[in-house]
């Protein structure tokens, strides 16, 4: 039995782990994991035995001064806890690590065992792998489970992935065998520019959490980082007219596949996260009010160059001055209609619009909504297209298949 010492009484636990390598593409996994330990201010409490799973060869040790001392770090996997405050306080417990090299099974059971001490409720694992899809474009994220329940309550995939798999699909079927709840969080990092850090990728994979486990998370500065990445691989696309052609061709294919997924389910989820980011009062961990935050969408649709924002909607208040100033003309300009009132009798058609979720009921551009008329298309991305070694491959959320890994994003 696992004997825990300092760690107090956690309150609706969620264990949240990545691990470089493999499952790690650009590094967007075990990032988010990062930023959430940093964040949060992470405390670590326990970290595994790293001579029982790792090969020294294949991961090195570090040697570093403190203070003239030489110390070293060796390659492990580490356990730390962090509190999410608002409205609901509940735990994080954040798993980050490496993949091991060896005894995949009793690593997987050390962990189960953490959880099962814990009172951990459900295991989110999070992974990156490398696909067919464009930089330009919202990082696409899949959410699998192997739990048939699970899938139908949280609207998520049930996996039909058959091939290689790294430590994140063995300790998702270690956690249905334990009858843990497991989710796995898959994000598909573009194959032509792999090279990490990948903040745009990590971003996704933060927002997609959130709307998983009903929380905020304070993002930093992770989201000016997503735009400083996309414009950086933008000016070196611009270099390479092959490759500036290769990612318009990602990007017809992939507008053209969205194209139906533009619902109002998707639209009214979009505007309910926007919605949460504005409230002043949910709490610490929140961005300030009016930042869009949603590293998948708006930021990637607007045009940045011209800074040009959707207008505000008029008030009921205006449209009603608006209706009064047609029928008798009152407010003394005679019974012509003003501009003023003409824009105001638009309202009412509007707020139709965002009762049934429809785009404009949004404060910010959709992910499948066609690009606002003056929007210059980015041209691309990075330089000639490159495979990762040992990351996996996916079919968007993954890719097309390649002898470097899995060829379905709904992997684990």
């Amino acid at each position: 039995m696992i004997e825990l010492e300092g760690v107090p009484e956690l309150v609706d636990p969620v264990m949240v782990a990545a691990f470089e390598g493999w499952n790690d593409a650009g590094d967007a996994a075990s990032a988010a994991v990062a930023h959430l330990d940093r964040e949060w201010k992470g405390e670590v409490f326990a970290a595994l035995d790293a001579e029982d799973y790792y090969d020294f060869q294949v991961n090195r040790p570090t040697v570093w001064l403190d203070g003239g001392v030489r110390k070293i770090t060796w390659p492990t996997t580490r356990l730390s806890v962090v509190r999410v405050g608002g409205e609901s306080p509940r735990d994080l417990v954040l798993v980050r690590g490496i993949e091991p090299s060896m005894r995949w099974r009793s690593f997987c059971n050390e962990i189960l065992g953490f959880a099962h001490e814990l009172g951990v409720e459900m295991l989110v694992i999070l992974g990156s792998l490398l696909g067919d899809t464009p930089h330009t474009r919202p990082v696409p994220v899949s959410g699998v489970t192997s739990d048939p329940d699970l899938a139908r309550t949280m609207d998520l995939e049930e996996t039909r992935y058959e091939g290689p798999t790294g430590i994140v699909g063995i300790l998702q079927e270690a956690c249905t065998h334990a009858g843990v709840p497991a989710v796995s969080l898959w994000a598909a990092v573009p194959h032509y520019v792999s090279q990490p850090p990948n903040p745009k990728a990590t971003l996704a994979l933060l927002n997609r959490l959130e709307d998983l486990l009903n929380l905020r998370i304070p993002l930093g500065e992770l989201s000016e980082d997503a735009r400083a990445w996309q414009l950086g691989v933008d000016q070196l696309a611009a270099e390479d007219s092959e490759v500036a052609e290769y990612v318009q061709s990602l990007e017809e294919a992939r507008d053209t596949a969205e194209l139906p997924e533009a619902s109002g389910e998707a639209i009214a989820r979009e505007f309910e996260r926007y919605l949460r980011r504005r409230d002043p009062q949910a709490g610490p961990g929140g961005a300030a009010e009016g930042q869009i935050a949603d590293g998948r969408d708006g930021s990637y649709l607007r045009d940045t160059s011209s800074g040009r924002t959707r207008p505000s909607k008029a008030t009921s208040k205006d449209a009603k001055d608006g209706k009064d100033g047609k029928d008798g003309g009152r407010d003394g300009k005679g019974p012509h209609d003003s501009r003023e009132s003409r824009d105001a009798r638009d309202v009412p058609e509007a707020s139709a619009d965002a009762a049934d979720g429809g785009p404009e009921g949004t404060a910010e551009p959709q992910e499948q909504a066609a690009e606002p008329k003056g929007t210059r298309k980015p041209r691309g991305a990075a330089r000639e297209p490159r495979k990762s070694g040992g990351h996996p491959r996916g079919k968007d959320s993954g890719g097309t298949d390649g002898s470097d890994g899995p060829r379905d994003a709904a992997e684990e």
